[in-house]
């Protein structure tokens, strides 16, 4: 064994000892050198999305330590920038496993360092968070989540004082504040109940928890004169996270209240015990909520994630049975819908904006074209269509936005918060439902007629892996081969070829690339940047849903042939 691995694992076994589980399993791994490696052969690495990682002992794992490392680290970097009055941090936790001790952890360290903490005083979902963040004027804010990963992992969302996820330039100083701490001497902590007694820990109060509440009831696209009925059948998955309190709240209090919740995932369970893979873009997570939906005869299956960013649906059709909606269609929908509904209502502003990523469906350019909307792509992650709220704000412009929505089941119809907002995605969905069906049209009917309007759209997503430092070496030469010139995929010509590595229309620098093909068809090629994967998105419109099956297969042959 790597004598740094072993020297650091005899210091965690020596220190460790402030958590009973942490210490356990450092003795359990004793005469597993294996273990050990896999613990503590690195740290948790910092970035943009804060950590993530499985949960257990060691510098490599999401734990008591590095957790409160983390959190004296960001707590440096709010004592250098903000002056003693905004030293205010949010802090908030979804259902995953220590994610109420990871929380009152970061708090109790922030506290120590004279920062003020609000923390929610139960689990809450990812846009309270950034809800909370802003409407306490906070500096920071962390969400102690993983998302929709498996049980085994958690993680520590850092948010900006604008409620948008960090920058890379804030991420990068953080970890260096980060990398100059010693776990076991230089973490400053109290007792979590004296700050609470002293009022520097404090708990966010129902008043803001309901403000939020009120906001995404405001989204609402419905006029004084329009008639529904809300008595629509709905089953719910909370897919046993955060989302079951302020989803049912805000679908009850808008008159939806034929809705029926999945039993086994009600509850918030850290083990997801009848969900292993919590994400509702895989259909194995709405599979039991499609048997609900089939013994109710309901219309409408609505799914969100354990910390209630993401939401997926299902749809009844004609035959009766269940058919799952991708992001990118239920995102043309809901822009559709938002559009009409604001033009019927005279609710458009003067100059309208769409936000999405380059790896959203192009199609969704098309459909705000007609409404006069103007379309802004952004690089993959939401917190890149907060920016450009903010950017909306700062220039007296933030009325102007109207929606943002990316592939991966991410939506925000308001400026409010500055991430997505699963909360909001429901009620939305639910009202757009029961608006066409009191117009006699399902959603898979207008999505059809969108198809017929625009053409068919068909978007898939690719991804290959390269294990290894040869497979890292590898993609690099991939990625090289790809920016060199390239005349055709398919049938398709190849028009123009962004480089966002060039730092495009003001966006950061980032090692992707996007074909914009004839036809308006589109590739995007990036490496991931948790795994060592390459992903292609693909984008292909054709009359018929046969030509764009047909076409993105040979596109998807000539960029195989390119990766060898």
């Amino acid at each position: 064994m790597d004598k740094r691995i072993k020297d650091t694992y005899e210091l965690w076994c020596k220190n460790a000892v402030a958590d009973a589980s942490v210490a356990d399993e450092l003795l359990k791994m004793e005469n597993d050198e294996t273990a050990i490696e896999d613990a503590f052969y690195r740290e948790l690495e910092f970035g943009t999305g804060g950590l993530r990682g499985v949960i257990g002992a060691g510098t490599n794992r999401m734990n008591y330590y590095t957790v409160a490392k983390a959190s004296q680290g960001l707590a440096n970097y709010v004592l250098r920038h903000f002056g003693a009055g905004a030293r205010k941090i949010a802090v908030s936790y979804d259902s995953r496993i220590k994610s109420e001790l990871f929380a009152r952890t970061a708090s109790k360290v922030f506290a120590a360092n004279g920062i003020q903490v609000y923390i929610y005083p139960e689990l809450m979902p990812t846009p309270c968070l950034s809800f909370a963040t802003r409407e306490l004027g906070c500096s920071a804010g962390i969400m102690i989540t993983a998302s929709h990963n498996p049980a085994k992992y958690n993680g520590y969302k850092v948010y900006g004082a604008d409620g948008c996820q960090i920058t890379d330039d804030a991420a990068s100083e953080i970890f260096g504040e980060i990398q100059k701490i010693d776990v076991f001497n230089d973490v400053k902590t109290v007792n979590f109940s004296t700050a609470m007694d002293s009022g520097i820990i404090g708990f966010i109060s129902d008043d803001v928890y309901t403000a939020f509440i009120e906001q995404v009831k405001a989204q609402s696209m419905l006029g004084e004169t329009d008639k529904i009925s809300k008595d629509v059948s709905i089953i719910y998955t909370p897919l046993n996270g955060t989302g079951l309190k302020p989803v049912q709240r805000a679908l009850k209090e808008s008159g939806f209240t034929n809705v029926t919740v999945v039993k086994e995932q009600e509850q918030p369970d850290g083990n997801f015990p009848t969900c292993p893979y919590p994400n509702p873009e895989i259909k194995q997570a709405l599979d039991l909520g499609i048997e609900y939906a089939r013994r109710n005869n309901a219309e409408l299956l609505l799914a969100t994630d354990p910390d209630c960013d993401r939401v997926g649906i299902a749809l009844r059709d004609k035959n009766g049975e269940y058919e799952l909606m991708s992001g990118n269609e239920v995102g043309m929908l809901l822009l559709d819908y938002i559009c009409s509904r604001r033009i019927a209502l005279g609710k458009m502003p003067t100059e309208p904006v769409a936000v999405k990523t380059i790896v959203t469906i192009d199609m969704a350019e098309r459909i705000a074209k007609k409404y006069g909307v103007r379309t802004v792509n952004v690089l993959t992650g939401f917190k890149y269509i907060g920016e450009q709220i903010g950017m909306l704000e700062r220039g007296g412009a933030q009325d102007s936005y109207i929606f943002g929505f990316e592939e991966s089941y991410g939506y925000l119809s308001g400026s409010y918060v500055r991430d997505k907002d699963a909360v909001n995605a429901a009620f939305l969905i639910c009202e757009m439902f029961a608006y066409y069906k009191a117009r006699g049209i399902g959603l898979i009917e207008k999505l059809e007629a969108l198809y017929r309007e625009y053409g068919y759209c068909l978007n898939t997503l690719h991804f290959y892996e390269f294990e290894g430092s040869l497979g890292m070496a590898r993609m690099k030469d991939i990625m090289s081969e790809f920016r060199k010139d390239i005349e055709q995929l398919g049938t398709k010509r190849v028009q123009r070829l962004l480089d966002y590595s060039e730092g495009i229309d003001g966006l950061p620098k980032s090692n992707v690339l996007k074909f914009i093909l004839s036809d308006d068809c589109s590739v995007v090629v990036r490496p991931s940047g948790t795994e060592p994967k390459i992903k292609t998105y693909i984008s292909v419109s054709a009359k018929t849903k046969e030509l764009a099956a047909a076409e993105e297969q040979r596109i998807v042959a000539d960029i195989e042939r390119m990766l060898g």
